[in-house]
């Protein structure tokens, strides 16, 4: 009588991703994130100075690459998935931990930030090497990034025995590494959904915008009077404009040229240069908007300090330097007249700090305004039919 075999223990598997659409779990997921940017802003108001820019950048760009990080994740595997969702889980209480931190990152919270913010990116790691189980190319990829990811949390972690310039050179450094880690390791392992990635990047681009309308919420905690309503009023204008002039138009030939991109080492490069590095300088610039939002709120009928105003003005620029970036990448083409009116903000700065926050701000939104008419009036049939034929392929 033959014995039967004996049992195997059950291995841990992840589903692959089949869907297009952004699901509700991503969507939870990237409500903490909203906090994160929430606490950066609060970072460089409390310290708006040169060192407390600098610092909240650092904080950004770091939890950035762990939140690009899951959408390359989640772009791989199904987050409905039941492992993939506790985990999920499991690196959003940590990431809340994170955001928490933010404001004593690089003082009394940093080694707890830095243990946490671990946690969130071994999480990541752990789901991956799970997922690419059968897939040895992908494999191989994540073990690269699990190898690179291992020396960047450690860099953190001995950041925060340290303080002035060390710490904040350890911290550049462990970011340097992160973006650094994608050219080293190769593309041609990793595996995306276009439609989800793209999906996923233009809602962060939505909530950053949202953070920017918290801004002025907060900065209008003083009272509200006709000062504080106009400035309201013009902050949502500028908001509206930011999102008009990527969503019109940008993001839909960026999707196009992504999903039509040869699957392999050419898709995931255009993934990695336009959404995973290119977008962080537009989050980033965003962020940046919202400080010289809050502050304006703040004082409309003075004028902005040197630093804020560097970031009403240099955010907005930032923004607008990356979607020429964006578009030299994806279209080989140059966007004069937004690489222009950046190099014009940049101008403006002297003035910023010389007359009423409340002028400055009507400033930004009319050189926005004109931005986007000119673009709609100069390239009306070109704009009419791009959107036709990309919002009905």
């Amino acid at each position: 009588m033959s014995q039967a075999a004996p049992a195997r223990a059950p291995r841990l598997t992840t589903i692959m991703r089949e869907g297009e659409r952004v699901t509700p779990l991503e969507l939870f997921f990237d409500l903490v994130f909203v906090l994160a940017l929430t606490q950066c802003t609060a970072l460089m108001a409390a310290n708006p100075t040169w060192e407390g820019l600098v610092k909240a950048v650092l904080v950004l760009g770091v939890m950035w690459w762990a939140w690009t990080g899951y959408a390359w994740l989640t772009s791989v595997v199904d987050p409905e998935d039941g492992l993939v969702r506790v985990t999920i889980f499991t690196a959003m209480a940590a990431l809340l931990v994170v955001a928490l931190c933010v404001p004593e990152a690089f003082d009394d919270s940093a080694l707890l930030f830095a243990c946490a913010y671990g946690v969130v990116r071994t999480a990541h790691i752990a789901l991956f090497i799970v997922a690419s189980r059968e897939e040895p190319e992908l494999r191989r990829s994540v073990v690269g990034l699990a190898g690179g990811t291992a020396v960047g949390v450690g860099l953190l972690i001995a950041a925060s025995f340290f303080d002035n310039g060390t710490q904040g050179a350890l911290w550049a450094l462990a970011l340097a590494l992160d973006v650094a880690e994608p050219f080293f390791f190769g593309a041609e392992g990793w595996k995306l959904v276009p439609a989800h990635f793209v999906e996923r990047h233009g809602l962060i681009v939505l909530i950053a915008l949202g953070e920017s309308i918290v801004a002025i919420g907060v900065g209008s905690e003083i009272g509200v009077d006709a000062g504080v309503v106009t400035a309201a009023v013009l902050g949502v204008v500028i908001a509206a404009a930011i999102w008009w002039l990527y969503f019109d138009v940008v993001a839909l030939v960026a999707e196009r040229r992504l999903i039509k991109a040869k699957v392999g080492r050419e898709q995931n490069e255009i993934a990695r240069d336009s959404y995973s590095l290119l977008h962080f300088p537009m989050v980033a610039g965003i962020v940046l908007l919202a400080l010289g939002l809050k502050k304006t709120l703040e004082h409309v009928g003075d004028p902005l300090d040197t630093v804020p105003a560097f970031a009403l003005l240099g955010g907005t620029a930032l923004y607008l330097l990356a979607h020429v970036a964006f578009r030299l990448r994806n279209i080989h083409t140059l966007n004069k007249q937004r690489l222009v009116c950046a190099i014009g903000l940049l101008a403006l700065w002297p003035l910023a700090v010389e007359i009423a926050s409340l002028a400055m701000l009507a400033i930004l939104a009319t050189v926005l305004v004109a931005l986007i008419a000119y673009e709609v009036l100069r390239f009306s049939e070109l704009r009419a039919r791009l959107r036709n034929q990309l919002l009905h392929s």
